[in-house]
């Protein structure tokens, strides 16, 4: 079975074609420019150059390629989007516009906007053409039995509410639903019409093949409960420390006893530090992550009692040396608890940390597709540590 994962961030893209024939290890990955990081390029350059844009394509990732757009049009550039690609930027296409970006419709796009002094900037997170380009030079076939795709989405928010509180009450109900890592795997039929970049990350695979999209964050932590050391712990706090955004979940396998959001750029080391203990203890509170500009914190009822349960023990060094809760961290930003009196363990799943998220994906194509591979890919893997406990 060979499953192309697509892991997309504010910073990389992190690509893995998985083949279940030979060693994990071997299979073929790239770190890549994230498609925001190359749009936020392009649209700097054609500032640089004097040069209007014009954006066309679906929405895909924010974040560089907005504060870009807004710093081409404070410097007097004109800039134009077609509808679906200026949602990138916010849902509500009159705050667009408020942005100073003139939205014109396909037609416009493509004729009168299409010469000279126009920058035409194609905004899609999946580009499948750029990734079989890339195997291509290395004479890698370029097909795959399936995909596994993960970013993270806010989702469209109604007027009025927080994109934050919006996101993490999403986060929540996967939860309320079904208290397992792999509950955030959809198939696209699955897919909430309130998770517009999903929703185009999917429809951009083409659906050539079996298709199942996992949030960004679960990933990490799927993928992170694949290196042996945080599978033998007894429980897991899974910190994934991403260029945009920190989530921490506090696990038992795949189970999950509670978590928080953040923007990794808004906690300092201690501050990191100090939630990630109290979420353990219990005592983060929800409005305290929120209101310190992060998303939020949850706590899942145990076992129809409600309120949270203390761990078993600290996440502190008495509790990671008697081995009963294992403080595990990965993404780009770990570095930032490299000297943390945590003494966190760094996990690098089958070797290699930067491909975390991409190993939690092809886990989730596995348990989404058991009758296509699954038990074959699931075996090339070693096996999902830590079946979910519901105690």
């Amino acid at each position: 079975m060979r499953i192309l994962a697509v892991d997309m961030g504010t910073g990389t893209q992190d690509i893995l074609l998985f083949d279940s024939s030979g060693p994990v290890e071997n299979s073929i990955k790239l770190v890549m420019p994230s498609a925001t990081a190359i749009a936020a390029g392009r649209i700097r350059r054609a500032t640089e150059a004097g040069q209007a844009v014009l954006l066309t394509g679906v929405i895909q990732g924010g974040g560089p390629c907005h504060w870009a757009l807004e710093d081409h049009v404070k410097a007097g550039r004109a800039a134009y989007a077609t509808p679906e690609a200026a949602r990138t930027f916010d849902d509500d296409l009159e705050r667009v516009q408020a942005l100073g970006v003139r939205i014109v419709g396909e037609d416009e796009a493509a004729s009168a906007l299409g010469g000279d002094g126009v920058e035409r900037i194609e905004l899609r997170d999946l580009d499948l053409a750029a990734i079989r380009s890339a195997l291509a030079a290395f004479d890698v076939p370029g097909h795959f039995d399936g995909l596994a795709l993960g970013c993270l989405d806010h989702g469209d928010a109604p007027p009025g509410y927080s994109d934050r509180l919006f996101r993490f009450d999403h986060l929540r109900r996967v939860v309320e639903r079904e208290n397992d890592l792999r509950a955030f795997a959809y198939l696209p039929e699955e897919l909430p019409d309130y998770l517009t970049r999903a929703r185009a990350v999917v429809a951009s695979a083409g659906g050539d093949a079996p298709v199942v999209f996992l949030d960004t964050g679960p990933a990490a932590a799927l993928g992170a409960l694949q290196d042996p050391r945080v599978a033998a712990a007894e429980e897991q706090l899974v910190l994934n420390l991403g260029n945009m955004h920190a989530l921490a979940f506090h696990l038992r396998g795949s189970h999950i006893r509670s978590l928080y959001e953040h923007h990794t750029g808004e906690l300092t080391s201690e501050q990191i530090e100090d939630f990630t203990e109290r979420l353990v203890a219990g005592t983060l509170a929800h409005e305290e992550v929120f209101e310190s500009k992060g998303h939020g914190v949850f706590y899942p009822p145990r076992g129809g009692r409600g309120a949270p349960e203390a761990a078993h023990g600290s996440i502190g060094p008495i509790g990671i040396a008697q081995g009963k809760l294992l403080l595990a961290v990965t993404g780009p930003q770990r570095g930032r608890l490299r000297q943390s009196r945590l003494r966190p363990y760094f996990a690098t799943p089958h070797g290699d940390m930067m491909i975390s998220g991409c190993f939690g994906l092809i886990s989730a194509f596995a348990a989404r597709y058991p009758a296509f591979g699954g038990e074959e890919i699931e075996s090339a893997l070693g096996g999902l540590a830590g079946e979910p406990d519901p105690k």
